[in-house]
């Protein structure tokens, strides 16, 4: 495996941008080519991060630049019977899955009944709905300066499109399940969500990511929310992706007057990840919510870098983040609350906890507030610790085996997370998984 610069890697993508228009076919005569077109130009100018930029001072994508990634291509290797390892009970019929990045109508299996809801994927989508998509699509996630934006918007072709009209509403929860199969080789794929709740419209959707093969896989995802007046979405993404993928995703939210946006976010798999997950409350009375837990052992890097943004007055925001860590597994959080001149009444609260399990762990952690009103309510804190010993030695002199007694105080540390995933059958499943996985730490 050659060593590449960060400039020569960086050529290598905006070089392949060509044989990706080339393929494009219909899609390259959407309106939004023009903003792919401008999204490359801005990539080749900002490059790739390094550890000397301050928002990845503590990440390092080095491995990542080392192989010249070609794009995803198709895999067969799944097939319907592999998927329950991967769904949740009773969202079996309301299934959106994508292969390498890439939507497979074969493994799929939804059929919308909500008159005027239009849930598809992005590449039919910027044919069928061009005017629908312009309005939002890139509007909100910003690539002036967050080069892996502006890598996913030059390549963004897949992915997928929800709209829920006003007064609208999904009942049934979507799951949105991302596999990726590295069998055949290295690849780099691109997924682009687009989601837009009108007014006074619900929607649930659980996003899960997961993976087979031994070679590297970089999944490059941006996720756009649109949340209009009183409507409210709920959010569940779980990363679990296999021991050699690196997992980068863009997060913007943005909602509008007295909407409520949720994000439960997971990641216990990969090898390295990276989220920037951003809610900008725009209107009065919006309440926002980022949820967090990230589990790491062996060599897992998992960075999560977070912003909250109180625009207006009356604005209530609720951060919970918690890690645990160990082997020579590596964490970061980063979290961020901005209070603007106007956003009078704002109440902020924010939480980040991490649990170290062995010497080599560590944990880079730095809550940030930049108030700039004085009638506000906001507090931070964080902490980093171990087990408690005695209570460990409690539970063992009671009969509970070593190892169980770990596991559960491990969940008993990271529990009130999962408490925040309203559907009941996907906490079942995730707790589970994360119990058992106590036991390998």
């Amino acid at each position: 495996m050659s060593k590449l610069n960060y400039d020569e890697i960086r050529d290598w993508y905006v070089s392949n941008f060509n044989t990706f228009e080339n393929n494009l076919n219909g899609s390259l005569d959407v309106p939004f080519h023009k903003v792919r077109k401008s999204a490359i130009a801005k990539f080749e100018e900002l490059g790739f991060p390094a550890r000397r930029h301050e928002e990845w001072k503590y990440t390092n994508i080095t491995p990542l630049l080392k192989e010249k990634l070609p794009l995803a291509g198709k895999s067969d290797r799944f097939s319907a019977a592999d998927l329950a390892a991967y769904t949740f009970e009773g969202l079996e019929k309301n299934l959106l899955v994508f292969v390498n990045g890439q939507y497979s109508k074969e493994l799929s299996n939804y059929k919308n009944t909500v008159d005027g809801v239009i849930i598809e994927n992005l590449a039919s989508a910027l044919k069928n709905h061009s005017d629908l998509i312009a309005d939002s699509l890139s509007q909100y996630a910003n690539y002036d300066d967050e080069a892996f934006v502006a890598l996913n918007t030059a390549y963004a072709n897949d992915g997928l499109f929800i709209y829920v009209p006003d007064n609208a509403e999904v009942e049934a929860p979507l799951h949105l399940l991302h596999l990726s199969d590295s069998n055949d080789g290295a690849f780099f794929s691109n997924t682009r969500h687009l989601i837009v709740a009108g007014k006074n419209s619900r929607l649930k959707v659980v996003e899960s990511h997961h993976g087979i093969g031994d070679a590297i896989c970089f999944n490059n995802f941006v996720s756009e929310v649109v949340v209009m007046d009183n409507a409210r979405v709920d959010h569940v993404k779980l990363q679990d992706e296999h021991s050699a993928a690196y997992h980068i995703y863009n997060l913007q939210a943005h909602q509008e007057k007295e909407s409520v946006y949720s994000l439960v976010n997971i990641d216990i798999g990969g090898k390295l990840t990276r989220n920037n997950l951003n809610v900008a409350l725009k209107a009065e009375h919006c309440e926002g919510h980022l949820i967090g837990f990230y589990m790491g052992s062996k060599k897992q890097h998992i960075d999560n870098h977070t912003a909250i943004d109180h625009a207006m007055p009356n604005c209530y925001s609720n951060e919970i983040y918690k890690g645990i860590l160990g082997g020579k597994a590596s964490g970061v959080f980063n979290g961020k609350i901005f209070v603007r001149e106007d956003a009078q009444k704002t109440n902020a609260y924010q939480d980040n906890k991490a649990l170290l399990l062995s010497d080599d762990a560590k944990v880079n952690t730095k809550p940030q507030l930049e108030i700039f009103a004085d009638d506000v309510k906001c507090s931070h804190g964080a902490t980093v610790g171990q087990l408690d010993e005695e209570a460990i030695f409690y539970l063992r002199s009671r009969g509970i085996p070593k190892e169980k007694a770990q596991s559960m105080m491990q969940y008993a540390f990271a529990s009130d997370v999962f408490e925040y995933i309203p559907i009941e059958s996907v906490r079942e499943k995730i707790d589970h998984t994360i119990f058992e996985r106590f036991k390998t730490l």
